[in-house]
């Protein structure tokens, strides 16, 4: 019996000191949602709205926003990736989990194994903008303004990594035809110079774009989803596909993380949590607001969610090699 005891108090140790035994009374307070991007940007605000959604699940605690922004969300990604396993530090991120490994390649984490995935959130549409006096007024004569062109059109992007980046680097490549890239510090600058005629094009999400497109204040194209949109501003631009662009879709998906290690059953409680928070008819009218697209299928799964991100890694991988640009 004594060496029975021994036993049971040693693996209850052992659990304790690696994470693997969890708190039955989780969450007793508050968790804390590592934002690798600004606040007031497009994933600090799906961040905050997902807050507010999975307190009533987890038991009313507050969810603080943890903005650790800078290098492509790498400083974010990697501060995660170091936090204490216990369920009181989740990571939200966009496409940049997949992009980050091809992009930077002196990471000091791997996507792949130091966190643990908890579920898709969102597909954020992007939209093919360009400055007000570009003289194609839609994209069959934009298409053959580009062609003409070629590298004399300026293609605006908010910095290596971001979701401008990576739908331009998709476009040049679909189209095969190269166009100069210009960089900026962020959407807000990019999409400054695009309303003022400083650049020509721009493909961004729909959250930074709608308000400019509603205001013409930019010329609108076309959306990058497979199907159209039905936001009433959106809802006449065909698909990129529909002109021609066969396969072209991209869409800026967000998606919960915990560290590697995260007890098993404190991943089930947040996964549950997330799953309500999705049927959230408050969280349901926020996205909507910002045209994005509350996910319900196979990827809200922890499962689910690694597979497509191993898809989307492979997806992205040649596309960037192909272009040559790195971060690092």
């Amino acid at each position: 019996m004594n060496k029975m005891m021994q036993w049971t108090a040693l693996a209850l140790a052992a659990a304790t000191a690696t994470g693997a035994y969890a708190d039955a009374s989780y969450p007793n307070k508050p968790i804390t949602i590592v934002v690798p991007f600004t606040a007031g940007g497009p994933t600090d605000r799906v961040a905050r709205d997902l807050g507010e959604a999975l307190r009533k699940p987890l038991n009313g605690v507050t969810v603080v926003i943890d903005n650790a922004d800078g290098a492509g969300s790498t400083i974010g990604m990697a501060k995660a990736a170091r936090a204490k396993p216990d369920g009181y530090t989740l990571l939200l991120n966009h496409i940049g989990v997949a992009t980050a490994p091809i992009l930077y390649r002196k990471l000091s984490f791997d996507v792949t194994k130091d966190f643990e995935y908890l579920g898709i959130i969102n597909d954020v549409p992007m939209t093919l903008i360009g400055k007000p006096t570009l003289a194609p007024n839609n994209y069959k004569e934009l298409a053959a303004y580009l062609n003409k062109e070629k590298d004399k059109v300026n293609l605006a992007n908010a910095g290596i990594g971001s979701a401008s980046h990576l739908c331009g680097l998709l476009l040049q490549s679909t189209l095969k035809i190269p166009l100069t890239a210009v960089p900026y510090k962020g959407a807000a600058p990019a999409i400054a110079d695009l309303m003022g005629n400083q650049v020509d094009v721009l493909c961004d999400q729909t959250t930074n774009t709608t308000g400019q497109i509603e205001g013409k204040k930019v010329k609108a194209y076309a959306v990058t989803t497979s199907k159209r949109l039905t936001t009433p501003s959106l809802k006449d631009l065909p698909t990129l596909q529909e002109e021609g662009l066969k396969g072209f879709e991209v869409t800026i998906w967000h998606g919960l993380y915990a560290p590697k290690g995260t007890p098993p059953d404190i991943l089930k409680k947040v996964n549950d949590a997330l799953k309500v928070a999705l049927k959230d008819p408050e969280f349901i009218k926020k996205s909507e607001n910002l045209s994005a697209v509350v996910a319900n299928d196979q990827r809200i799964t922890p499962e689910g969610h690694k597979a497509f991100v191993q898809a989307e890694i492979a997806k992205w991988t040649p596309i960037i090699k192909a272009a040559g640009t790195f971060a690092d």
